[in-house]
């Protein structure tokens, strides 16, 4: 028996070898693929006020259960061109998606600011009424727990659309025994995303030519079908899009899903699944997958919404601080750090089952995991998101260990276990270098992406 086998037998399945001895639960690394199981549908997962419209009437074939509400994730089955087809409608023309699993957390009252303000690293205070904001919330330990669109409906109220992870019992029970004088709670409005690059004619066509008016991240109050609907431009794909808040939902969603639908029809376009394919471009994270409550900002290129200049006190703001300033001082406290990466190999077409194993072309040994790959056909490679050791980014390149990692291809390679399917040769893994992120601009970019360019530009 040779040594390699004889590592393999003793090997554990979980792959503890790869340092996660800075996390109290470890990811699960176990390659297990998919086994082809069938979801269950039951009344322990909510349904959506859309959901007969996107499994009953528009055809989705699949899907997942995010924020305990079933969520299509599939619409073109894969004979017909599956997930890359939907990516096609999405950079070409225009989609409508089904996004009610984002659970819209309502605090309102007369110190809804100031609880907000405590709960967020990024200055609540400084969003005025009408206007929305990309932020994060974290815990004591610097931990992301949710990274929402937070939107400022009016002076007392704003409204947390979550990602995936429940937020609404720990907004309450930061409140115990605080005392801030709101009312915290879900609402019945749910929301669809309208995104590509024919989105804002399909939106014109709705709610009248004052659409094209509203600034990115800016808010406006309308009516679809004579249902009050709120409209931001925001979304979740990197390219041009809206999102349609249904206020009433339970009452109104179908009514206000009809003529958007049948507008994005008429465009050319339609139904598709959230463009996990398009936002891996875009660099934009996804919680549960690039990020969870073990997860600091300083992994994963989000230090900008740690800012210097907040005043107030937020939850995490001393361990964030800290970290910061070790970072600062080039001692880089974690074990792994998110990176982009160009991944060789065949197309990846569709979702990873697995945390797809990284390791060290050097010395063979696994160091990392995959967390989001997909195929992009405008850079015609494989790209992905992946956590890799922090000492191998700063021994090999230089780098600071901040966000400056991510704005250039550096020359620093690992290898990616990919399975069969995608894999250039039985076995073997795929050689991947370290990319600047993001892959692809957006078409509204980020204030990471904006803060970005105009260093550029001043260089």
């Amino acid at each position: 028996m040779t040594n390699n086998e004889s590592q393999s037998l003793d090997a554990h399945p979980n792959h503890p070898e790869i340092d996660q001895s800075d996390r109290v639960l470890p990811r699960n690394l176990r390659q297990t693929g998919d086994p082809g199981i069938e979801m269950l549908v039951s009344t322990r997962v909510r349904k959506s006020p859309f959901f007969d419209k996107s499994f009953n009437e528009e055809g989705a074939w699949r899907c997942t259960v995010y924020n305990r509400i079933y969520h299509p994730r599939g619409l073109v089955e894969p004979e017909d061109g599956g997930a890359m087809k939907e990516y096609e409608a999405l950079t070409e023309s225009v989609t409508l998606w089904d996004v009610a699993v984002e659970r819209q957390i309502r605090v309102k009252g007369p110190d809804a600011e100031a609880l907000t303000d405590y709960v967020i690293t990024r200055d609540a205070t400084s969003i005025e009424p009408m206007k929305g904001k990309y932020v994060i919330l974290c815990n004591e330990d610097g931990g992301i727990l949710n990274d929402p669109v937070l939107l400022r409906v009016a002076e007392d109220e704003f409204w947390f659309s979550i990602s995936d992870s429940t937020l609404m019992q720990w907004l309450q029970g930061v409140n115990v025994g605080m005392d801030f004088d709101v009312e915290i709670d879900e609402i019945d409005v749910a929301p669809m995303q309208i995104q590509g690059p024919l989105s804002e004619d399909v939106m014109v066509e709705v709610v009248g030519d004052e659409v094209s008016d509203i600034p990115y991240y800016g808010l406006m109050d309308t009516e679809i079908n004579g249902r009050e609907v709120l409209v931001s431009q925001t979304g979740f794909s990197g390219e041009k899009g809206f999102e349609v808040y249904v206020k009433d939902a339970s009452e109104n969603a179908e009514a206000v899903w009809d003529p958007v639908m049948e507008e994005v029809k008429n465009h050319g376009g339609r139904q598709i699944a959230p463009g996990h394919h398009r936002r891996i471009a875009a660099g934009i994270l996804s919680w549960g997958q690039d990020m969870d409550h073990e997860t600091s900002p300083f992994q994963v290129n989000l230090g900008y919404q740690v800012p210097n200049d907040k005043e107030g006190d937020y939850i995490g703001k001393e361990e964030l601080e800290r970290q910061k300033a070790l970072i600062e001082d080039g001692e880089y406290p974690f074990n792994l750090k998110l990176v982009g990466l160009k991944i060789a190999g065949e197309p990846i077409r569709d979702y990873a089952p697995d945390f797809w194993l990284i390791s060290d072309p050097e010395t063979g040994e696994e160091c990392g995991y995959m967390t989001s790959p997909w195929w992009n056909p405008d850079l015609e490679t494989n790209i992905g998101l992946g956590f890799v050791p922090a000492e191998k980014l700063e021994a090999e390149t230089d780098a600071l260990l901040n966000d400056e990692v991510y704005e250039h291809d550096l020359d620093l390679e690992f290898e990616v276990h990919l399975p069969d399917e995608y894999a250039e040769g039985d076995g073997e893994p795929a050689f991947a270098t370290v990319a600047e992120v993001p892959f692809k601009e957006s078409v509204n970019p980020s204030a990471r992406e904006q803060a970005k360019l105009n260093a550029r530009h001043e260089e």
